[in-house]
C-alpha cells in the first residue's frame, strides 16, 4: 500500500512545447503542462467541458525523452507524484505552485 500512497495518473494534451533547462550540474529539466478534460451535462442537460491543466516537470533521461519526441499538442500518458514547493517573489510574497513529478511517460495518439 505504500506505493499508493502520492500517485498520480493523468491522461492529456500539451498546452506548448516543453521548456527544456539544462543545469549547470549537468541535469536536465522538463517543464510543461497538459489539459485534461472532464464533460458532464448541467442542470438544463446540456453538455459542459471541464479543463484542467496540471503543471508537469521530468528529470534526466525522461527530459531527455520529452524533449525529442514531445511537442505542443501530444497527447500522453503520465504517472509521477504531486509535490508543492514555495518561493518569495521580488516583492517578498511567498507564492506556491503544485506540480506533477514525472516518474512515466507514454506517448498516445498518432505518430
Amino acid at each position: 500500500m505504500n506505493t499508493l500512497r502520492n500517485k498520480v495518473q493523468l491522461i492529456g494534451n500539451l498546452g506548448n512545447d516543453p521548456e527544456i533547462i539544462n543545469l549547470d550540474s549537468g541535469t536536465k529539466l522538463a517543464k510543461f503542462s497538459i489539459a485534461t478534460n472532464e464533460s458532464y451535462k448541467n442542470t438544463q442537460g446540456e453538455k459542459v467541458v471541464d479543463t484542467q491543466w496540471h503543471n508537469v516537470v521530468a528529470w534526466g533521461k525522461k527530459a531527455d525523452i520529452i524533449e525529442s519526441y514531445v511537442t505542443k499538442g501530444k497527447e500522453v500518458a503520465i504517472e509521477g507524484k504531486l509535490t508543492t514547493r514555495s518561493w518569495d517573489d521580488k516583492e517578498g510574497v511567498k507564492r506556491y505552485t503544485t506540480e506533477v513529478v514525472c516518474n512515466e511517460i507514454l506517448m498516445l495518439g498518432n505518430k
